[in-house]
């Protein structure tokens, strides 16, 4: 075996395995992982001047001069702080602001161009296009050539594409398990869409490049593709310099069904993680709608209680008077009788004084 023991462990450092798991994200999606596919390219054909479309973090940015590149272009339309920071460090890398394909013209032809920035077709295709008439004899290398931007488009919001370059798009997200976009998917939040429909013509960075070879003259290019990290394309002219060695050495991968099964299962396992947080989201949701229900049923409750206790106190109150009056019509006599002297006075005083007027 020949993996190494940072890759494989020991019987001294049996976790050494298990560490560099915990390094990675949930999700690979880095072309940094392909820097052994990298270095064959460098072993066999002088790599001076690279362009890389869609930046990342700037770590791939610095495999390529670590591997033996003089200047590495890094277009990125919308570069972070971070990311400024992270090339100033290596003079060799320069901070391109711009928006491809149209910045290619701009920028020196290249020996390597690496193709990671917007997942759709007509920007691969014209980058691939603008390439292969410019720079013929460079090699290509494209990122998210498989699912799940093979046959569908993506496009980073908002988009400058218009009319029948881009399709109908959604903010639901393509998943393994069936083929409509759901809310459990690769979802954007914002940052980006997918097209609501996969496959047809003018759909999806794979189908970008097959039509751009075509155009050219599928007969005079060689395209392989390594089944892993959403799918990584190689693209060269038969006649370009080293073109035969490079794809000959990249063979053990791009053939690899081991790699493509497993890139399968990987992707079948984080869109099903998707599905389940998607779902603790929408059970959580629905806990706390129930909980504010539940509040407002016993606050109501509460109002009920208070206004039955108060109707009950008017029942009582009126049962003892009904029970009173029951009492008079049944025994007159209960009641005390009125004060007859009282009344009597009463008259006699206001007859004295009707006489007394009537003197006057």
């Amino acid at each position: 075996m020949n993996q190494g023991v940072d890759v494989i462990g020991s019987r001294e450092d049996p976790h050494a395995q298990i560490r560099a798991a915990r390094a990675l994200p949930v999700m690979l999606h880095s072309l940094s992982v392909l820097r052994e596919q990298f270095a064959i390219i460098f072993a066999n054909r002088k790599i001076e001047t690279v362009v890389e479309v869609g930046v990342e973090s700037g770590q791939v940015s610095s495999i390529y001069t670590e591997l033996g590149a003089s200047a590495v272009h890094c277009v990125d339309p919308f570069p972070s702080d971070e990311l400024r920071a992270t090339l100033a460090k290596n003079p060799a890398l320069h901070l391109v602001e711009g928006h491809s394909p149209a910045v290619l013209a701009e920028l020196p032809i290249a020996d390597l161009y690496v193709l990671d920035g917007d997942h759709n077709y007509a920007v691969v295709h014209a980058e691939v296009t603008w390439i292969m008439q410019n720079a013929p004899d460079a090699v290509v290398v494209l990122n998210d050539v498989l699912w799940p931007c093979a046959r569908r488009d993506l496009y980073y919001e908002p988009s400058p594409l218009t009319g029948d370059d881009k399709h109908e798009s959604s903010s639901d997200g393509p998943t393994v398990w069936h083929d409509e976009l759901t809310p459990a998917g690769l979802v954007g939040l914002g940052a980006f869409t997918w097209a609501v429909e996969a496959g047809g013509e003018r759909n999806g960075v794979l189908t970008a490049v097959e039509d751009a070879v075509a155009e050219a003259g599928a007969a005079d290019w060689l395209l392989e593709v390594v089944p892993a990290v959403f799918g990584i394309g190689f693209l060269m002219r038969k006649a370009a310099p080293g073109a035969k060695k490079i794809m000959d050495q990249l063979r053990p991968f791009t053939s690899s069904k081991l790699l493509a099964t497993m890139e399968g299962n990987r992707i079948a396992l984080y869109t099903r993680v998707l599905q389940m947080q998607f779902e603790a989201v929408a059970h959580a949701d629905d806990a706390d709608r129930l909980a504010e229900t539940v509040a407002k049923q016993r606050h109501e409750i509460e109002h009920l209680r208070a206004e039955l206790e108060k109707r009950e106190n008017q029942v009582h109150e009126l049962r003892r008077a009904n029970q009173l009056l029951e009492q008079q019509l049944r025994d007159p006599l209960s009641v005390a009788p009125p004060d007859l002297g009282s009344a009597v006075n009463h008259l006699g005083r206001a007859a004295a004084a009707r006489l007394r007027k009537s003197r006057r």
